[in-house]
């Protein structure tokens, strides 16, 4: 809004003398870094109030698992309120507004995204927390194809907007590790002969399939004190670096990156999450007075996945939510294998943080160990963008 304000008065602002010193916000490194400090003190302001009101709503946790030893190390949490993400949605969707460009093809449909997917949460938080205590036997919340039509649903309409939004071969490719996307030593944007240009019904698909895979991760990865934001933190400021990237057609070429017109706008969307999960972690950490729940890490995951289909960088989220993508797929394994074989498990209890509270440690070290190789997993991704 801000931005947009300023483009709009520029006349007004010079006669009087004041343009200059706001010329800052055409910047777009300035707003992405500013809009880590806003989104950070935003949730910071209001944290206190909101756990307060949820509190007053009895909107508190009561975590249960189908084994004894887990529920006995996770007692502690029982009552903590959650629906904490509507500090973490809130602050990302008024940041945005604020510093971003509001007629941006990509910036638009991040908000889109973030509102269909804290709604969609939020509706079942309230259920899981409400509905059944009022009438004893009522269904916990959204069964689990119902949450998954409404995420495929997001991502059949992302996938077409982005289809259409992308005015260039190189807003469709498929970018894949060790490809060169441009070819080198030219001077104009000229994509190489091995690169792979999506046609529309593939491109959807992926898109469909990102969304709905990584919304589902992070919400997966929502277990433990401070472990999601953590986790988000990390790949949101990575998730920047890469739109900085991808919106610039001189860092792309030089890079060998696909070049996505007006995608560098993300960067203060990226901001935005990474300033939000840190002030949320002013609060999650341990010991939790408040978790995030469904209505903060379904959008959190949902726009990461976003963000990386709108630059073109699917595979590379794949790195850098490893940690993310391990958990999903520890459920995945867990629950295929016990109805192949049966009844036999692979791990523990999953999602697979908690097969290593179960194997002895702490939960501040699977914390602290996850964030770690979350970090790890960024580093190897920024590797992996120079061995091209």
């Amino acid at each position: 809004m801000f931005y947009n304000l300023l483009q709009s008065g520029h006349d007004w602002l010079e006669s009087f003398g004041g343009y200059s010193l706001l010329q800052v916000l055409y910047q777009i490194e300035f707003r992405a870094f500013f809009a880590v400090i806003l989104s950070f003190a935003i949730v910071l302001c209001f944290g206190e109030r909101t756990i307060r009101w949820l509190l007053r709503q009895k909107l508190g946790d009561s975590p249960e698992f189908y084994n004894a030893d887990l529920n006995q190390l996770m007692a502690t949490k029982a009552n903590v309120p959650t629906m904490g993400g509507i500090l973490i949605a809130s602050a990302i969707f008024v940041t945005t507004v604020l510093l971003a460009d509001l007629f941006n093809s990509y910036v638009f449909l991040c908000l889109i995204v973030l509102v269909w997917l804290a709604v969609l949460g939020g509706f079942d938080d309230w259920l899981k927390l409400t509905t059944a205590r009022r009438r004893p036997g009522a269904r916990e919340g959204l069964l689990a194809w119902e949450k998954l039509l409404f995420q495929l649903g997001l991502g059949l309409v992302c996938g077409l907007y982005l289809w259409r939004t992308g005015d260039s071969e190189s807003a469709r490719v498929l970018t894949l590790p060790f490809q060169r996307t441009y070819q080198p030593g030219t001077e104009s944007l000229m994509l190489e002969p091995s690169v792979i240009v999506l046609g529309w019904l593939p491109f959807v698909i992926i898109v469909m399939l990102w969304i709905a895979g990584t919304s589902n991760a992070v919400n997966l990865s929502d277990g433990m004190d401070g472990l999601a934001p953590g986790l988000m933190l990390i790949a949101s400021l990575a998730l920047m670096l890469l739109a900085y990237i991808s919106g610039s057609s001189g860092r792309a070429q030089y890079m060998l990156f696909p070049f996505v017109e007006g995608s560098e706008e993300l960067m203060v969307v990226a901001g935005a999450m990474a300033g939000a999960c840190l002030g949320f972690l002013w609060f999650n950490c341990a010991p939790a007075r408040v978790f995030m729940g469904d209505t903060g890490s379904l959008p959190l995951g949902g726009l990461l996945a976003t963000l990386a289909c709108s630059i073109r960088q699917e595979v590379m989220l794949i790195v850098i939510g490893a940690v993310f993508y391990w958990e999903l797929l520890s459920v995945m394994m867990q629950v295929g294998w016990f109805r192949i074989s049966g009844g036999k498990r692979i791990f523990r209890c999953t999602p697979i943080h908690h097969h290593f509270h179960l194997g002895g440690w702490s939960e501040s070290q699977v914390v602290v160990r996850f964030w770690i190789v979350g970090v790890v997993a960024v580093v190897a991704a920024a590797v992996l963008l120079k061995l091209r």
